[in-house]
C-alpha cells in the first residue's frame, strides 16, 4: 500500500525513563508489581503519606504483578538458610489466606489472571532463593489491594507460614519471624492443603446465629422482619416485595421504555443514552440531591437497571439489592454464598461484577464463581442456578449477562491458566437456565483458525476472555461481543509470536443469537503483544442508511465497521500511540520492529500503557448530534515478558510493567467527541484527575462523566463546556444511568473502587488525590423541586 495511506506514530524506544518535567523529580518505585516513574510535583497531605511511601519504597503488589523489591538482594544470604514456622502459625495463616488472600490468589494458590501463583515451578523461579523477609513486607505494605498495611507483621508471617507449607516446608519449633532473613523456599516439594473448616460468620438478616460478645447463647435474638430466604448457596432477605411490576418483554428490551433503564448501556445497542429530556443544559444547575444509598464494600463498577420504579443494584461479591427509585428504600437483597466459603475468581478485578439482567418476571445474576443465577425479581427469592464452569480453576464472570431474543446470553473469563477448556460465551434459556449453545472464543487445533496457534496444544491456548458487555441488533439476529488478548500477555512467553494471529482473540464478534454461529468476526491487532485488547463495548449506529458499529480498546484507536459483515470502512488514533503502523485504506495493522522480535526478558516501551488509552469505562453516542463521547487516558509503560512453564496450571498473564505519563500530553485524562460519520475529533479537554465512568448523554444535550477525584460533571455534548458539577465522598466509578419515576427525571452515579490499570495508575500517578476506602455509594439527583 502507498505510504500516504499509512500513518505511524513515533518509533523511538527509550531505554531510560524519559526526562521529567521542568520542576518535577522523577522516582521510581514498585507497586502491584509495577515500577513507577513518579513525579513529586505536589505536596503529599500528612494522611497520605503512608500511601506515598510505598510507592517510592519498592513495594510490589501480590495481587497484581511480581516486580524488584529494592534493597533487598534477590539471591539472599550466601549461606541460605531455610525459614522456619511452626504448626500452629501455619493453621492460622491458612484461615487469614482463606479470608483475605484466596478471592484472586485461589485456594489452590494456583492464582488467577493478574494474582500469581503461590506454590509451584513458576513461583519457585520467580521467588525461591530470595529472602522470605522480601515476601513479607510486599504482603504487610500492599495487600489487601483495597486496605494495604491492614494486616499486622504477625499475621503477615503467619501468612507466609501457610505459602511456605503449601510449598512443602515442614512445620518446626521457631515461628517464622516478619524479618527474617532465610530463604523463601529450600528445596521441597509442594505439599497438598489441609481441607479446614470455613469461619462461622454473623449472617445478613439473621441475627443470633453466632455467639455474641455478652456470651447471649445462638439463637436468642428476635427474628428480622420480613422473610429470609436460605440455600446452600444464597441468602435472600425479603423485607417487603417490589409491587407493581410489568414484565419484560422482548419487545421491551428492543425498545427500551424512556422511563426504564434495561441494558447496562440503557440500550441494546450499548449507547449509554437516555431519550428522557426534562434535564437540559438551561436547567442543569438546578440539580438536587435525591437520595443516597450505601452499598456494600469491595471492588465493583456498578451497572444499575430500573424496571417500574424499582432499581436493581449488584454490589461487590454478588450482592443484589432492589430499592424503590423514588426514596432508595431497601425491598430485598440476594447474597451470594460461594462454595466452602470460597470467593473464587481473582482476574485482578477483586469482588466485581458490573451488572445483572432483566427479562420476563426475574433477574439474572452471573457469578464470581461462575454460575448463572435467576432471581424472582419481587422477592429476590432464587428461581433456578446453572453452573456455567469451574469456578474452582479460576473462571468467573466480571462483568453479567444480556438478555436477548428469550436468551441469557454471557461471556466468560478467568481463562489466563492453562487448562483443558478455554473461554466461551454461552446462552440460556431465560425461562430454565437450560443451556442452548456454547461457543469458544479460542479456535481449536483442526478447526478453522486453529492453525493461527502455531502447534500449541488445546490445553496451552489460554486467554480469549470475555469480561466487558455485549450489543444485540434484533434486525440482523446478532449479538456482539469484544474478546481479549492471549495469554501470556507477551507472544514468547506463551510459545509464539505476533506473527501468530492467535484466533479469536483480540477481536469483535458478531454471534447467531438463536445458534452461536460465529457470523464475522474482525480481529484488531492480530498476535496481541502487549495486554492492549480491544475487549469493550460495541456502540451500534446508523451513519445515514449504513448500520455501523464503533469500538475502541486500550491502543485508544476507534474502529469503524459494517455491522452485517465486520467490513472495514474507518479508523481514528484517539491518543497517542507508537505501538502498530495502520494502513488506512484497509484497517490493517502491523507492530513495530521490535515487538514482533521481543524475547523473553526484552523491555519494550510503548504507548500507550496497559491502563488504556480507553478502558472498561464505557463511552456514551449522542444521537441527535452523531457525537460518541469517549473517556481517555494518556499513560505509556515498559514491559517484559517472562518465562512460562508449560504444563496445567500453569501460564497467566507473566510480565512485568514500569508505567509513564504519555510524552505526547499534559494531563493523564482526556475528554472527547468525535463525529460517527467522519470520525473526526470535534472538542477536547484534558484534566490531571483521570475519568473513571462510562458516559451517560441525554436528550437535553449533556454528557456526564466521573472522575478519580470524585468530581462528577455534566457537559455540553456540543461544545465540551462544563456546566454542572458536584463533589461525592469517593471516586466517581461505575455506569451512570437515567430513570423516570412519578414523573420525575433522575441521574444516577455511584463511588467505587478498584478496576484494574486504569484505577492503578491514577492511585500511584496523583496520590494527593486518593481517598480512604470504604466509601461505595449510588448517589442520585433530580432538578429541585420549585
Amino acid at each position: 500500500m502507498a505510504d500516504q495511506t499509512r500513518r505511524q506514530g513515533s518509533t523511538s524506544v527509550p531505554s531510560t525513563p524519559l526526562p521529567a518535567e521542568s520542576g518535577d523529580r522523577p522516582m521510581t518505585g514498585t507497586q502491584d508489581g509495577l515500577r513507577i516513574f513518579h513525579r513529586q510535583r505536589r505536596s503529599v497531605p500528612p494522611m497520605y503519606r503512608p500511601a506515598a511511601r510505598r510507592v517510592i519504597a519498592a513495594t510490589a503488589v501480590l495481587a497484581g504483578w511480581s516486580g524488584i523489591v529494592e534493597g533487598v538482594d534477590r539471591a539472599g544470604a550466601q549461606q541460605p538458610v531455610p525459614a522456619s514456622f511452626t504448626s500452629e502459625q501455619m493453621t492460622a495463616g491458612a484461615e487469614l489466606y482463606r479470608s483475605t488472600c484466596s478471592s484472586c490468589h485461589l485456594e489452590s494458590l494456583a492464582g488467577s489472571f493478574e494474582a500469581p501463583e503461590l506454590s509451584g515451578p513458576n513461583f519457585r523461579n520467580q521467588w525461591g532463593s530470595r529472602p522470605i523477609s522480601a515476601l513479607l513486607l510486599e504482603i504487610r505494605e500492599t495487600m489487601p489491594p483495597q486496605a494495604p498495611s491492614s494486616l499486622s507483621e504477625d499475621e503477615v508471617a503467619a501468612i507466609g507460614a501457610y505459602i511456605l507449607s503449601q510449598n512443602g516446608a515442614p512445620a518446626g519449633a521457631t515461628p517464622l519471624a516478619f524479618e527474617s532473613p532465610a530463604v523463601l523456599i529450600a528445596s521441597a516439594d509442594p505439599a497438598p492443603a489441609e481441607p479446614l473448616e470455613p469461619p462461622v460468620y454473623p449472617i445478613p438478616g439473621r441475627p443470633g446465629n453466632t455467639p455474641t460478645p455478652g456470651g447471649r447463647a445462638v439463637g436468642s435474638a428476635p427474628e428480622p422482619p420480613g422473610e429470609v430466604h436460605e440455600t446452600p448457596t444464597a441468602l435472600v432477605r425479603t423485607i417487603r416485595p417490589a409491587t407493581g411490576l410489568t414484565p419484560v418483554s422482548d419487545r421491551d428490551l428492543e425498545f427500551p421504555p424512556a422511563e426504564d433503564w434495561l441494558h447496562w448501556r440503557g440500550n441494546p445497542s450499548s449507547w449509554g443514552y437516555t431519550p428522557l429530556d426534562q434535564i437540559t443544559a438551561n436547567n442543569v444547575g438546578d440539580l438536587e440531591l435525591a437520595w443516597v444509598w450505601p452499598m456494600h464494600s469491595g471492588t465493583n463498577n456498578q451497572a444499575p437497571l430500573v424496571r417500574s420504579g424499582v432499581l436493581y443494584l449488584i454490589n461487590a461479591w454478588n450482592i443484589v439489592q432492589a430499592l424503590d427509585a423514588r426514596d432508595g428504600t431497601l425491598l430485598w437483597e440476594y447474597e451470594r454464598r460461594f462454595p466452602d466459603g470460597r470467593q473464587t475468581g481473582g482476574f485482578g478485578l477483586g469482588a466485581q461484577t458490573r451488572t445483572i439482567a432483566l427479562w420476563g418476571d426475574m433477574v439474572y445474576v452471573a457469578t464470581r464463581d461462575a454460575y448463572l443465577v435467576a432471581l424472582d425479581a419481587a422477592t429476590g427469592e432464587v428461581r433456578w442456578e446453572v453452573e456455567i464452569a469451574d469456578g474452582s480453576k479460576g473462571y468467573t464472570n466480571a462483568h453479567g449477562p444480556i438478555a436477548a431474543n428469550g436468551r441469557i446470553i454471557n461471556g466468560i473469563n478467568g481463562c489466563d491458566r492453562y487448562e483443558a477448556d478455554s473461554c466461551f460465551i454461552t446462552a440460556h434459556d431465560a425461562r430454565t437456565g437450560e443451556e442452548l449453545w456454547r461457543t469458544f472464543t479460542i479456535a481449536r487445533p483442526g478447526e478453522p483458525g486453529g492453525d493461527t496457534w502455531g502447534d500449541l496444544p488445546w490445553e496451552f491456548r489460554a486467554g480469549g476472555d470475555v469480561w466487558n458487555g455485549a450489543s444485540w441488533d434484533p434486525l440482523l439476529g446478532f449479538v456482539y461481543f469484544g474478546v481479549a488478548q492471549a495469554k501470556p500477555w507477551v507472544p514468547a512467553s506463551r510459545g509464539l509470536t505476533t506473527a501468530d494471529s492467535a484466533l479469536y482473540t483480540n477481536a469483535t464478534l458478531a454471534l447467531d443469537v438463536q445458534t452461536g454461529e460465529i457470523a464475522w468476526y474482525r480481529q484488531h491487532n492480530p498476535g496481541e503483544a502487549l495486554d492492549l485488547d480491544e475487549a469493550y463495548e460495541q456502540v451500534l449506529v446508523d451513519v445515514g442508511p449504513q448500520p455501523v458499529v464503533l469500538t475502541i480498546g486500550k491502543p485508544g484507536v476507534l474502529w469503524k465497521l459494517d455491522r452485517r459483515d465486520g467490513r472495514f470502512l474507518g479508523v481514528a488514533e484517539t491518543v497517542f500511540q507508537n505501538v502498530v503502523t495502520i494502513d488506512y485504506e484497509t484497517g490493517a495493522v502491523q507492530y513495530r520492529d521490535d515487538i514482533q522480535n521481543a524475547e523473553v526478558g526484552d523491555w519494550l516501551s510503548v504507548c500507550p500503557s496497559t491502563a488504556g488509552g480507553k478502558n472498561w469505562h464505557s463511552s456514551g453516542y449522542h444521537p441527535d448530534s452523531g457525537l460518541l463521547i469517549l473517556p481517555l487516558a494518556q499513560t505509556c509503560m515498559e514491559i517484559s515478558g517472562r518465562e512460562v512453564e508449560r504444563a496445567l496450571g500453569s501460564g497467566g498473564t507473566a510480565a512485568d510493567r514500569m508505567f509513564y505519563m504519555s510524552p505526547e500530553a499534559d494531563s493523564i485524562a482526556k475528554l472527547a467527541a468525535y463525529d460517527v460519520d467522519t470520525l473526526e475529533e470535534v472538542w477536547s479537554v484534558q484534566q490531571e484527575a483521570a475519568f473513571n465512568s462510562g458516559i451517560l448523554t441525554t436528550a437535553g444535550g449533556l454528557a456526564f462523566v466521573g472522575d478519580f477525584d470524585r468530581w462528577v460533571r455534566g457537559y455540553d455534548v456540543q461544545t465540551g463546556e462544563v456546566l454542572w458539577s458536584s463533589r461525592l465522598g469517593g471516586p466517581v466509578m461505575g455506569f451512570p444511568i437515567a430513570f423516570e419515576v412519578d414523573g420525575v427525571q433522575h441521574l444516577a452515579f455511584s463511588t467505587t473502587q478498584g478496576g484494574g490499570s486504569p484505577w492503578q495508575f491514577p492511585s500511584l500517578w496523583t496520590p494527593e488525590l486518593a481517598t480512604p476506602n470504604g466509601h461505595n455509594a449510588l448517589y442520585v439527583f433530580r432538578l429541585r423541586s420549585r
